[in-house]
């Protein structure tokens, strides 16, 4: 499955994904920390979706309530409620 999500309160406009059995096949970010981002898109590759949550899930940018991490958890939660209203 394809997804798409809006990053709010960071610098990134644009996450998007692709998940297959659990399993993030892809992720890109747009805008952003650029080589940051990049390695931990790299990072997040073959992980089991709900083992990246966990990793980014509260991670905080300076002092913002939120980062780039931390938006990524959110759209891959956002993924697994649409599983589940599927």
């Amino acid at each position: 499955m394809k997804g798409v999500y809006y990053p709010k309160g960071v610098c990134s406009t644009l996450i998007e994904y692709e998940i297959e059995d659990n399993k993030i096949k892809s992720l890109s970010v747009t805008n952003g920390c650029n080589g940051n981002l990049k390695g931990i898109a790299k990072l997040c590759q073959d992980r089991d979706v709900d083992e990246v949550i966990s990793l980014l899930e509260g991670i905080r940018c300076h002092t913002k309530e939120t980062s780039c991490p931390d938006q990524i958890a959110k759209a891959l939660k956002e993924y697994k409620q649409k599983c589940l209203e599927q």
